[in-house]
């Protein structure tokens, strides 16, 4: 199975935290990626003296011994878990203005003899929970990987069941998904700013101080305590998506402590926003057309004729549904937004095109938005009982602080123009979140920048040629940025590479993670 996460709801169904629109176009409500910051931990270090029975000998930066050496208290949960509370520092820059919690789950090596130490998973987003799923992942690895390691699942600062940011209730963001504005007119444009002032005044009021802490570079130095208080020298890693961006800020951080690493569906991370959001706008433009290709020679395909009169069926329906919402099940309109959030989602697994199939055939046949609203919930982490995980939310917070964001209206119509290029299909509904995080009440701490991590050894990048939400050149570039980068290729559709059913990738994984192996150079599957 993949990350479940990051591209799988519980039913099986792609979708919780990393892609949808970067900003719908006509709404301003879309989660956004981020990029991260690349810098070095703070000047100076102490000793701290190890739990007993912890035999971790890294020396940390003065102030945060205490965080360094506490003990976990861990009891069961799950079906065969365990888990415990994580004490961080609320901000790194001053660690005595109070602590946070991170929620971590942890399955036990299956074999205490073969044990090599602690694998640390992140499946996406950012705003992605670790725990909620980790049990269903481990199930799917090879049972050398665990019965070598721990697999260990946390929720970052922010997310989940860890400290966490809160700015609405279920109903405003239901609310918040309805409403529809075309900021590409002067009265558009200021409902977005005034509604985007105001969803981030609630997340200041609602959230805290942690709203301006939960930065990628704050969550890298996290991990760092992670690995002590699990007894780990170095850090073993795995991470999908936007946990590529985290492993990554953590090697440049403190690359004597990058043990085994794996980052699967790669970021770049020297791409400021306006250019992540054209390369995905390309990259799920080009998986549609894949897909339509894909739909036409098969049974029940809603359209029909060329791929690109395909392509033009699929842009009517959602012309369609911006001038009159469909009608769904549960009594809530499906929006336009809503609609492309629903469409693009299936792009991450293209084992279940069925579904998107399905739920393009009740919208063009029967005028039913039902499919494509199941689709875009799971998008934005709405359970079927109307509840909102805070995967949106605390996407949006850290993503606002990981980039700066142009919120000038020429700089957004000519992004929109470029975005028209990349994307003729779907550029009108794609946009990046200049509104929201032009609001937003704390200033963005990086500038997008290349990272080397020097001196953190080899690390194992993995990019798919078809996937939408990473494109294959951003997994090319962090492997070329990284001092010693290895490049494994899957040649496919989908989001992710590892556990997706291709052996061959699972095989060489498998084998850097149990033995440090490293592919051969160009390597593909």
């Amino acid at each position: 199975m993949r990350p479940p996460e990051n591209d799988h709801g519980p039913d099986g169904i792609p979708g919780a935290h990393d892609r949808r629109p970067r900003r719908a176009r006509r709404a301003g409500s879309a989660l956004a990626l981020a990029v991260l910051l690349a810098a070095g931990p703070a000047a100076g270090t102490a000793t701290v003296a190890a739990p007993p029975g912890v035999v971790v000998t890294a020396q940390v930066p003065p102030g945060l011994e205490d965080f360094y050496a506490q003990q976990l208290v861990w009891t069961a949960c799950g079906v065969a878990a365990e888990c415990a509370q994580v004490q961080v520092p609320l901000d790194y820059q001053n660690p005595s203005a109070g602590q946070i919690e991170l929620a971590v789950t942890r399955l036990a090596s299956t074999d205490l003899a073969a044990r090599q130490g602690s694998l640390l998973v992140n499946f996406g987003g950012p705003g992605g929970s670790g725990t909620a799923s980790i049990e269903a992942w481990a199930a799917g690895l090879d049972p050398g990987v665990r019965a070598a390691y721990d697999i260990v699942g946390f929720d970052p600062r922010g997310v989940g069941s860890s400290t966490a940011v809160e700015c609405v209730d279920d109903a405003a963001l239901d609310a918040r998904r309805v409403g529809t504005v075309d900021p590409d007119t002067p009265e558009g444009l200021a409902q977005a700013v005034a509604a985007a002032e105001q969803f981030a005044a609630a997340c200041a009021a609602n959230t805290g101080p942690l709203l301006g802490e939960v930065d990628t570079v704050s969550a890298a130095q996290d991990l760092d305590i992670l690995r002590a208080v699990l007894g780990e020298d170095e850090l073993d890693y795995l991470g999908y998506s936007y946990g590529t961006l985290l492993g990554a800020t953590y090697a440049d951080l403190f690359p004597e402590r990058t043990g085994r690493f794996v980052l699967d569906a790669a970021m770049d991370p020297s791409l400021d926003g306006a250019g992540l959001t054209l390369d995905q706008a390309a990259g799920f433009e080009r998986a549609l057309r894949v897909y339509v290709e894909t739909c036409l020679p098969q049974d029940g395909c809603p359209f029909e004729g060329t791929v690109d009169e395909g392509l033009a069926e699929i842009e009517a329906l959602l012309r369609q549904i911006e001038a009159q919402p469909l009608p769904t099940a549960d009594g809530r309109p499906l929006t336009v937004d809503d609609a492309v959030s629903g469409l693009i989602k299936p792009f991450y697994d293209p084992r279940i095109w069925w579904f998107l199939t399905q739920s393009l055939t009740l919208a063009t046949e029967h005028g039913d938005g039902t499919g494509l609203m199941r689709l875009a919930d799971i998008a934005y982490g709405r359970g079927p009982d109307g509840t909102y995980t805070n995967s949106y939310e605390a996407n949006i917070a850290i993503d606002c602080l990981d980039h700066p964001e142009n919120d000038d209206p020429a700089a957004m119509a000519a992004l929109d123009a470029r975005l028209q290029e990349a994307s003729p299909t779907l550029g009108d509904w794609f946009s990046h979140g200049q509104v929201t995080c032009g609001a937003w009440p704390h200033e963005p701490v990086r500038t997008p920048a290349p990272i080397d991590a020097a001196g953190a050894g080899p690390i194992l990048v993995v990019g798919t040629t078809g996937d939408p939400a990473t494109p294959y050149a951003w997994s090319q570039a962090l492997a070329a940025q990284l001092e010693d980068g290895h490049l494994l290729t899957r040649v496919g559709e989908g989001h992710g590479a590892y556990l997706s059913g291709n052996r061959c990738v699972d095989e060489i994984v498998n084998s850097h993670l149990l033995e440090g192996a490293l592919p051969p150079e160009e390597r593909t599957c």
